[in-house]
């Protein structure tokens, strides 16, 4: 991530926008008054401008000629084209890292599943909301997954298709008590990646992605957090 001269505050500003859209605090499709922003989160104008720019460039927020800023609004057909690119692209990681995967590699996943498998998701303090703790270990966990990947652009698109897909998730913490076993389903792509067996990781991880994804549409929560928020 590079700034301009003066950047520091600019990319802390980024920083703090971006894990109020991820986490969904700032919900999507919710108007962003900079002004209001640089009370809240302590910011100079110039600060939020650069880092809104920033995020517009990525896709998390849209820029509205003559009416300012928006978070990006989610929807049932970019959730569907999220999801069957970041399978295309993450399983592609997975096969790379599990053919290039030595001890380190291995090690890290397990570290990782078991720090994840001893965290609650919910937030204590707001339940229904996703613990911060929980979704950085879970995104260090995908990340362990893939780490002996030796293809830098696979990795780089991997982690924007994460990171666009994050919200979704995010939003799907409170209906993932139905029938699912989240935690199981991380131990089944940590299993077969560690037994190096690719077709069986890659079914997992598909089924990961596509469980999310289904308990969306079903619930009908995309349409209903794009209501919310006009």
């Amino acid at each position: 991530m590079v700034f301009p001269k003066g950047g520091s505050l600019t990319a802390e500003a980024y920083e703090r926008l971006r894990a109020e859209i991820l986490s969904c605090r700032l919900v999507p499709g919710q108007k962003l008054i900079i002004q209001d922003l640089c009370i809240s989160l302590s910011f100079s104008l110039g600060a939020i401008r650069e880092a809104l720019a920033k995020l517009t460039s990525e896709g998390l927020v849209e820029a509205e000629p003559r009416k300012g800023f928006r978070v990006a609004p989610i929807t049932e057909s970019e959730l569907l084209d999220i999801t069957r690119v970041r399978a295309t692209v993450e399983t592609q990681c997975l096969e790379n890292a599990i053919r290039n995967g030595d001890l380190k590699w291995e090690t890290g996943i397990v570290s990782t599943l078991f720090e994840l498998s001893r965290l609650p998701i919910e937030d204590p303090s707001d339940p229904g909301r996703v613990s911060d703790t929980w979704a950085e270990t879970h995104q260090r966990f995908h990340e362990a997954l893939v780490a002996a990947c030796d293809s830098p652009w696979l990795l780089r698109l991997r982690e924007i298709l994460f990171v666009q897909s994050e919200r979704y998730r995010r939003v799907s913490v409170p209906l993932d008590r139905i029938g699912r076993n989240i935690h199981g389903e991380h131990t089944d792509m940590a299993n077969a990646a560690i037994a190096r067996n690719i077709e069986q990781a890659c079914n997992a991880l598909r089924n990961h992605l596509d469980q999310t994804t289904r308990i969306l549409i079903q619930a009908n929560v995309v349409n209903e957090v794009y209501k919310k928020s006009k």
